[in-house]
């Protein structure tokens, strides 16, 4: 049976069990797409990626992203912690940013000191129609008024929204009805303040079993909005994870016109894997 070298990552933490984990798969490229699906299945993390060669000419490798129900074309803890995997294994960027190949297209990464950051994909952003604020009120278990703001971060897969609470105590104290939540991918922030950090982030999504214990394209369509409104300065720091037990730290950065989303990640397992 066929053997791939394999190690999983926490991503977004330098302690281990305190991010959110990625199962990677290296040298998947003799993997068909069911056999992968079948894989991240198994593994029920939130997330299992694979890493292939290039077939775009500037691209320094190829990922593939599943979770444990569907394909991605993106997101933002895969993309870290397989650009993380990637360079633990020996990978030379080409230039001087690091260029990852997945379906959503390149996406261009840099080293930010112990941190790798991603410049976040351009996503389209809208307003949500009164009915749909209802209806996150109820999924939260909260009355509507104790929503400050809304917005609707990304026209594509994943699609969050975005909800605005008044303070941290009110995003960790949340109990959404998951049944309720049914196709909605929610991302609730709120002012923190305290120990290094501006934010608190919580994301519900059913598609990776209910809450994500840290998300970047969540983060990233969050630093589209806080930023944009004036509600965030151009860099900060947001916690996710606090209700699950993590300590999940984004860096966000607004530079040069890009949204950079960063953060540490840590090896806990490697070894072989046979499929």
């Amino acid at each position: 049976m066929p053997r791939f070298a394999f190690s999983q990552i926490d991503v977004f933490t330098a302690r281990p069990g305190y991010g959110n984990p990625l199962a990677l798969v290296h040298g998947a490229d003799g993997l068909s797409g069911e056999e992968m699906q079948h894989f991240a299945h198994w593994t029920n993390l939130s997330e299992t990626a694979f890493l292939q060669p290039p077939t775009a000419p500037e691209a320094d490798y190829q990922v593939r992203i599943f979770t444990p129900k569907s394909e991605l074309p993106f997101a933002g803890h895969p993309t870290l912690g397989s650009c993380h995997g990637w360079l633990a294994a020996g990978g030379v960027p080409k230039g001087d940013f690091i260029v990852q190949q997945c379906q959503a297209g390149l996406v261009k990464l840099r080293r930010d000191g112990q941190r790798l950051a991603f410049a976040a994909p351009p996503a389209a952003q809208s307003d949500i129609a009164p009915a749909l604020k209802s209806r996150i009120a109820a999924v939260l278990g909260i009355a509507a008024a104790e929503i400050l703001a809304t917005r609707q971060l990304s026209a594509t897969r994943p699609g969050w929204t975005g909800v605005l609470l008044k303070d941290r105590a009110a995003v960790l104290a949340l109990r959404p009805d998951f049944v309720a939540l049914g196709e909605l991918e929610l991302g609730v922030v709120a002012p923190h303040g305290a120990d290094g950090v501006d934010f608190e982030v919580r994301g519900f999504v059913n598609d990776v079993g209910g809450e994500d214990p840290v998300t970047g394209s969540l983060n990233a369509g969050l630093a589209r909005w806080l930023i944009g409104a004036g509600i965030a300065p151009s860099r900060y720091v947001a916690a996710q994870g606090t209700a699950l037990g993590r300590a999940g730290r984004v860096h966000v950065a607004h530079e040069d016109g890009e949204f950079w989303i960063g953060g540490e990640s840590v090896e806990v397992i490697s070894g072989t894997l046979v499929l």
